[in-house]
Formats: structure tokens, C-alpha cells, sequence
């Protein structure tokens, strides 16, 4: 029984860090954010090393940055400099919030863990909706680029506070979005084409 229920718990740590991780793909501070309420309120506890993460310090930075971050994806030619800025900042943050939500672990499994499945899944996410913002550009003159900043400001606060609530539901949806992600990037390399190769000279 309580091999079972230390398993799930486990899995529900790593179904939370999964999400909320993806989220940080479509914009970097709103699960930061989510995660900080989480620790403030108690619902959650901070594991060992992000006692940081639950303070109010914390929740008045990550509160400013997640506004100005959201409100910065409307202005035109910004939110595509953003894209450039946010991928590795995403990155950082998703292997942040795995690792976060892991205890009971040896730090360098945490770590590795929140490098390679947190991290990872934040910059596939990421590098999913800048291609999608550029192709807006590209097709729209950037026209349409603000309901794409909507859908992924929506999805980042929806996605997060499911996330706590339901975070294994929320780990499987990561998942498929990952898998389809994959697809979608492997379909667009295989599209590319690929430069002649030289004629040798005579």
C-alpha cells in the first residue's frame, strides 16, 4: 500500500512539473506565477532548494513580468523579437518548475529530470508557437498575430491552473501536444529543400 501510494505520488509530482513546464512554453512567468500562488496559499509545498519560489518578493516579480510579458505579445515587431528572448528563457523555466516538483529525489536525478523533460518539453512548446507566430507574420502581415497572443495567454492560465488541479489529466494532454509537435516539426524538415549539391568543375 505504501509502495503505492509513494508511486503516485511520485507521479502525480512528475504529471504537475509536466504541465506546468509546457505552459512556460506559451508564455515563460504565468505557471511561475501559478506555482508561487500555489506555494503562498498552501496548497502546495515548496520542496527542498525553491523555498524562494513561495515568497511574496517572488509573487511581486513574477506578478509584474507575467503582466508585462502577456501585454507585450499585442505590440507588433516585439512579440517576434520576444520569440527570439523567451525560447531559452522558456527553457529555463520549465526545468525550474520540473525540477521544483519533484522531492524526495537525489538532486541529480531531480535535475536531470528537470533538464531533459521539463526544459525540453518547455523549448519544444515554444519553438512550436514562434513557428506559428512567423508563419502569421509571414501569411498575414502580423495581423493575426494578436488573437495568436490571446490563445496562448489562454491556454498558459487555463493550462497552469489545471495543472494543480488535475495534474496527471493535464500530463496526458502534454503528452499528445508533445507528440504532435514532433510530427509537425519532422513534416516541415522533410519539406525543406535541400540545396543542390555543386557541379564539379570542368
Amino acid at each position: 500500500m505504501t509502495t503505492t501510494l509513494t508511486t503516485m505520488n511520485y507521479l502525480v509530482a512528475g504529471g504537475l512539473g509536466l504541465a506546468l513546464a509546457a505552459c512556460s512554453g506559451f508564455r515563460v512567468f504565468v505557471p511561475l506565477l501559478a506555482a508561487n500562488l500555489a506555494y503562498l496559499t498552501g496548497f502546495m509545498a515548496p520542496s527542498p532548494g525553491f523555498a524562494w519560489l513561495g515568497t511574496w518578493a517572488a509573487f511581486g516579480v513574477l506578478a509584474t513580468a507575467t503582466v508585462a510579458e502577456m501585454l507585450a505579445y499585442y505590440v507588433p515587431v516585439v512579440d517576434n523579437l520576444l520569440d527570439t528572448i523567451t525560447t531559452p528563457a522558456s527553457f529555463i523555466a520549465g526545468t525550474l518548475l520540473m525540477t521544483s516538483a519533484l522531492p524526495n529525489l537525489d538532486p541529480m536525478v531531480r535535475w536531470g529530470l528537470g533538464i531533459l523533460v521539463g526544459g525540453g518539453t518547455a523549448g519544444l512548446v515554444q519553438s512550436g508557437t514562434a513557428l506559428l507566430r512567423a508563419g502569421s507574420t509571414a501569411t498575414t502581415g502580423g495581423l493575426a498575430n494578436p488573437v495568436l497572443a490571446t490563445v496562448e495567454n489562454m491556454l498558459a492560465i487555463v493550462g497552469s491552473v489545471l495543472g494543480l488541479l488535475l495534474p496527471l489529466v493535464m500530463a496526458g494532454l502534454v503528452v499528445v501536444l508533445l507528440v504532435y509537435l514532433g510530427r509537425r516539426v519532422r513534416t516541415l524538415a522533410r519539406r525543406r529543400p535541400r540545396t543542390p549539391a555543386s557541379s564539379p568543375e570542368a
